[in-house]
C-alpha cells in the first residue's frame, strides 16, 4: 500500500502556502547587499559597499530556550521571534560587529499556518529593529517529535566589523569603568528557574494580573528581549576602547 507524505504527517502543500504568505514580511527586512529571494538553496549577500578596509565576518547562533513554554501556554507566538533575533545580534554587537543578515530555523511537530506566520512576524520585526536582512530560513515539520502545539526555534546572525575594531575583551583591566544598559525584563535567560519558582513553587498563574507589574505575569514574562544594536553602534562611533559583554546566562 502506497502512503503519501501528507499521511505520514508532512504537509508540503501547506508549507508552500505559508512561504507565499511570509514573503512580504521577509521582503520588508531587505537591505542593500541582499541578492537573493527566499526559496533558493542558499541566501546570497554581497559585501560590496561595506566600508571596511579589512572586513571580518562575525557570526552567532542561539535559541529562545524554555521561554517558549510560556508562549505555548498562552498561545501567543508573535514576540518570541524578536527574542530569537535579539539573542544572536546582541552577541555579535558585543564583538563590535554590525549585523548584516539573519537566518531562522523553525522545527514544529504539526504545521500551523497561524503559528508560523506569527513567528515570522516576530523574526522580521526583530530584524528590522537590528537593521539586518532576514536572508532565509527553514521550517521543518517533524511529526511524532514534539508534544502537540510545541516547536523549537534557532537563529543565526552574521555581521561585519573592521579588523582593527574587533572587540575581544582582552584589554579589560582593573580600574576600568563599567556602564550598564538597562534591560526591559528577563530577556530570554533563566526561564527554567523562573517557571520552577513562580509557576510550580509559588503557584502563580500566567493570566494573573500582578499589582507590582501592572500587567499579567504572562505578559511580563513574554516581554521581548531588548535589541541593543542602535545604542551600542552609537557608543562605538563616539567612544574608543569600549569593551562589551552581552549579559545572558553567564553574567559578566
Amino acid at each position: 500500500m502506497t502512503k503519501s507524505y501528507k499521511e505520514a504527517g508532512v504537509n508540503i502543500t501547506l508549507a508552500n502556502q505559508i512561504v507565499k504568505k511570509i514573503k512580504p514580511l521577509i521582503n520588508e527586512t531587505s537591505i542593500p547587499g541582499v541578492l537573493s529571494d527566499i526559496g533558493g538553496f542558499g541566501g546570497l549577500f554581497s559585501l560590496t559597499g561595506q566600508k571596511c578596509k579589512e572586513p571580518v565576518l562575525v557570526s552567532s547562533t542561539d535559541g529562545v530556550g524554555t521561554k517558549l513554554k510560556i508562549a505555548f501556554a498562552l498561545n501567543k507566538h508573535d514576540t518570541v521571534g524578536i527574542d530569537l533575533v535579539a539573542m544572536s545580534v546582541n552577541d555579535i554587537i558585543a564583538c563590535g560587529a554590525k549585523p548584516l543578515f539573519f537566518l531562522d530555523y523553525i522545527s514544529i511537530g504539526k504545521l500551523s499556518e497561524e503559528v508560523v506566520i506569527n513567528l515570522i512576524k516576530g523574526i522580521a520585526e526583530g530584524c528590522k529593529m537590528a537593521n539586518c536582512a532576514l536572508l532565509g530560513g527553514e521550517t521543518a515539520e517533524i511529526p511524532d517529535f514534539y508534544p502537540q502545539g510545541e516547536y523549537d526555534l534557532a537563529g543565526f546572525a552574521v555581521g561585519i566589523v573592521e579588523k582593527s575594531k574587533i572587540i575581544d575583551g582582552w584589554e579589560i583591566k582593573e580600574g576600568d569603568s563599567v556602564i550598564g544598559i538597562t534591560s526591559n525584563g528577563l530577556h530570554s535567560n533563566g526561564f527554567s528557574l523562573v517557571r520552577k519558582v513562580l509557576l510550580e513553587d509559588k503557584k502563580y498563574e500566567l493570566e494573573e494580573k500582578l499589582t507590582v507589574l501592572k500587567r499579567t505575569l504572562g505578559e511580563e514574562l513574554l516581554r521581548p528581549t531588548r535589541i541593543y544594536i542602535q545604542p551600542v553602534l552609537y557608543l562605538l562611533e563616539k567612544y574608543k576602547n569600549l569593551r562589551i559583554a552581552h549579559i545572558t546566562g553567564g553574567g559578566l
